[in-house]
């Protein structure tokens, strides 16, 4: 049986996977199971967040460009995101697929990525096209998810009063302490994030949509159930795919 589950993982990371894209709104799971998908199938999750800082603390010319045009207040273009994520998605671990997590995030930006992955990647074949997966939950749960978040100030452990309550109300099960709330974790906030959430990114579901790309999951379940369903959708996508070309 040992095995058979070692043979049948390392198929899961030889095989071609291809670009996996998450849209949900914020507490819908994505960074939870882009974890499941990393750990699966061995592609890199990549965050442009991530990304932008990585280049700002290491001086590159990309990243001092960003760094002043945030030190004014401003947005960084897409012009400089672009160059950004390609210089990412260029580099080898990228080969067999990859997460991106944070992008796109606007139409204009799905129809960048999906005109810079015909040019680097799909004209030989190697790679399949992209998937695109809608984690969709109910408001009322979204909500209940975001607003009964808590934290310890002391050890950083984190609990749900809805779903994962501590032991004693409003207290560390570990010190004691008196947890605490994110600013950006209460109702009025988060309502409006949820509601700029979906102005942004009704959109980029709609262009990938009209693609036939978009592919909806029911969230409002446990994560191993939400998982299932989405390496479900991944395997169905990827059955057709040739395997990745030897390096």
């Amino acid at each position: 049986i040992r095995v058979k589950g070692a043979i049948s993982m390392a198929n899961e990371t030889a095989r071609s996977i291809g670009p996996v894209i998450l849209l949900g709104p914020p507490g819908a799971g994505k960074g939870t199971q882009a974890k499941q998908i990393v750990d699966r199938y061995g592609i890199p999750q990549i965050s442009t967040g991530d990304l932008l800082r990585a280049h700002v603390t290491l001086g590159t010319s990309l990243g001092l460009e960003a760094k002043a045009i945030m030190a004014r207040g401003e947005l960084v273009p897409d012009e400089l995101l672009y160059g950004i994520v390609a210089d990412r998605l260029r580099e080898a671990d990228c080969r067999r697929g990859f997460i991106l997590d944070g992008f796109p995030r606007t139409a204009a930006q799905a129809g960048w990525l999906d005109a810079f992955l015909e040019k680097e990647f799909f004209e030989n074949s190697e790679m399949c096209p992209p998937v695109v997966i809608q984690l969709q939950v109910d408001y009322t749960q979204l909500l209940l998810r975001l607003t009964g978040r808590r934290s310890c100030p002391t050890c950083g452990r984190l609990y749900n009063i809805h779903f994962q309550p501590p032991r004693v109300d409003e207290l560390c099960d570990l010190d004691g302490s008196q947890l605490t709330i994110r600013d950006d974790d209460r109702e009025e906030v988060i309502s409006g994030r949820l509601a700029a959430y979906e102005d942004q990114t009704k959109p980029v579901a709609d262009y990938y949509r009209v693609k036939g790309r978009l592919v909806p999951v029911n969230a409002d379940q446990t994560m191993a159930e939400v998982a299932a369903q989405v390496f479900g959708v991944i395997d169905g996508h990827t059955s057709d795919c040739k395997p990745a070309a030897e390096s």
